[in-house]
C-alpha cells in the first residue's frame, strides 16, 4: 500500500508523521518518482490540479482537516469515498473555543479589558446569568452538538439548526430554509459551524443578522464564526456593528486569509479575531486518526466520516 501526501506546503513533516505512524507502508509525495499505480490512499490539503489524476487503484481521499470545500471544486475529483477528519481532539478544542467565547459575551469581558487598557475602575450590576442567553448552534453534526453538550453544562439556553432534520436529545433542533427565522429569532448568541457549500457562501450576511434577537439581555444579538471564512459578508458584519445590528462579533475565519493588513475587522473596538486557529487539530494526531481509517478499512470494516458528495459535506 502507497499513501501519497499533497498538499500545497511543505510536506516533509506530514510525511514523518506519517512513516511513524504507517513504518510498513511506503509514504510518497508529490514532484517524486513513485509508482502511481501503487498508491490507494491519498492525504491532503487545497491540492493542485492534476494531483490527483493518474491514480488507477486509489481507494480513499483523507482531507487533513475536518472541512473539505477545498475539495468539492476540485476539477476531475476521483470518485472514491472523500473522509474529513472528525477526532475527538479537534471535537474538543472547537467545543473550548466556543465556550470560552460565549462566556466571554456573556460576563462582558472585552468592556473589562478597556477599562484595565484605561485603568478604569466600573463596577457594575451584575450580568445575565447563562440561563438567560439563548446560543444558536448552525451546523449541528459532531463539533455543534459537542459545543452544545458543553454550554448546556453552563447553563445556557442552546438550539441547534441544520440544513436536514435531526433529532438529539435535550436540545430543540431547527432544520432547513423553514425553520431558520425561527431559529433566528430566539438567538442571542449566534455560532456558526456550518460547513462551506454553495448554498451556505455568504450566508453570514445583514439579512441573517437582522433576523436574530434583538430583546435578549446581552443587549444586541453576537457573532461567533468559527466555521469558514466565506461564509460571511464582512462588510456587512462592519455595517451592522456600527448600525446596532450586531453587538460584537468573534471571527477566527476570514473572506482572505492571513486577514490583510489594511482590513478594518483588526481595529474595530467590538470584533475579536483570532488566526483561524478555534480547532487546530494537533497533527500527531490526526496522522494518528487516518492510519486508523487505513487499517480500519484494509481489515473489511467501514470508514467513518464520509463526505455526502451531494450536499458537499
Amino acid at each position: 500500500m502507497t499513501l501519497l501526501v499533497a498538499l500545497t506546503w511543505d510536506p516533509k513533516p506530514w510525511v514523518e508523521r506519517f512513516r511513524k505512524v504507517l513504518p510498513d507502508r511506503d509514504i510518497v509525495v508529490l514532484g517524486e518518482g513513485f509508482d502511481k499505480s501503487r498508491v490507494e490512499y491519498v492525504a491532503t490539503w487545497g491540492p493542485k490540479p492534476g494531483s490527483l489524476s493518474g491514480l488507477p487503484s486509489l481507494r480513499a481521499l483523507f482531507s487533513l482537516g475536518a472541512g473539505v470545500d477545498h475539495l468539492m471544486s476540485y476539477p476531475d475529483l476521483p470518485d472514491v469515498p472523500i473522509v474529513r477528519v472528525a477526532q475527538d481532539d479537534l471535537t474538543h478544542r472547537m467545543s473550548e473555543y466556543v465556550v470560552m467565547h460565549c462566556l466571554m459575551h456573556l460576563r462582558d469581558q472585552h468592556r473589562f479589558d478597556e477599562d484595565q487598557r484605561a485603568k478604569r475602575w466600573q463596577p457594575d450590576r451584575a450580568p445575565p446569568i447563562a440561563g438567560d442567553v439563548r446560543v444558536g448552534i448552525m451546523g449541528f453534526g459532531v463539533l455543534g452538538q459537542d459545543a452544545a453538550r458543553k454550554l448546556k453544562v453552563m447553563g445556557f439556553d442552546v438550539a441547534g439548526w441544520s440544513r436536514t432534520a435531526k433529532n438529539v436529545e435535550g436540545f430543540e433542533i431547527y432544520s432547513g430554509e423553514d425553520g431558520l427565522s425561527a431559529f433566528l429569532a430566539r438567538t442571542d448568541i449566534l455560532v456558526s459551524l456550518i460547513p462551506l457549500t454553495p448554498d451556505t457562501s455568504g450566508i453570514l450576511s445583514r439579512s441573517l443578522f437582522q433576523k436574530l434577537a434583538h430583546d435578549g439581555r446581552l443587549g444586541g444579538p453576537v457573532l461567533i464564526n468559527a466555521g469558514r471564512g466565506k461564509l460571511q459578508v464582512e462588510t456587512d458584519i462592519l455595517a451592522c456593528l456600527d448600525d446596532g445590528t450586531l453587538k460584537a462579533a468573534t471571527l477566527d475565519v476570514f473572506e482572505v486569509e492571513p486577514l490583510p493588513q489594511d482590513s478594518p475587522l483588526w481595529t474595530h473596538p467590538r470584533v475579536t479575531i483570532s488566526p483561524h486557529n478555534a480547532a487546530t487539530s494537533e497533527p500527531e494526531a490526526t496522522a494518528r486518526y487516518i492510519a486508523d481509517q487505513i487499517r480500519r478499512h484494509e481489515a473489511g470494516e467501514a470508514l467513518e466520516n464520509i463526505v455526502d458528495r451531494a450536499r458537499g459535506y
